[in-house]
């Protein structure tokens, strides 16, 4: 489904499942256990994700699927903290390559693998902080 969008342009559920390499179920989930994730909604409730949620969702998916986080360990982690505090101070930078991904699993996994390591002094000082 690579559609070449502007690096600010929403990204549909199925995009960011496509780019993230989830089930749409998961995220869904995901919105009901982190407040901060917080997509756009049509009248029709089609959900319309910004890049600074697809760098969440992103987050997300390395403290529990590649940290082994519990969803109750990532909630104490991003307890009483914005988005801006999660994320940095560059509320909707950007997320997605200028070029389209190709279509392979490793392709997905390169274009995540470096959204992860933007997002490395992040997740530094929220590991810092569970050690606490």
């Amino acid at each position: 489904m690579s559609i070449n969008k502007s690096k600010s342009a929403f990204r549909s559920i199925a995009e960011v499942t496509e780019d993230l390499g989830v089930a749409p179920h998961v995220l869904r989930f995901w919105e009901t256990k982190f407040s901060q994730i917080k997509p756009m909604k049509t009248k029709s409730a089609r959900r319309y994700y910004r890049p600074d949620d697809v760098e969440l969702l992103a987050l997300i998916k390395e403290l529990l699927y590649n940290r082994r986080y519990t969803i109750e360990g990532v909630q104490k982690l991003f307890k009483n903290r914005t988005l801006k505090d999660i994320l940095g101070t560059e509320i909707q930078k950007d997320f997605f390559e200028d070029e389209v991904p190709e279509a392979s699993d490793n392709a997905m996994f390169m274009t995540i693998k470096k959204a992860v390591a933007n997002l490395s002094e992040v997740k530094s000082e929220l590991l810092a902080l569970a050690e606490n």
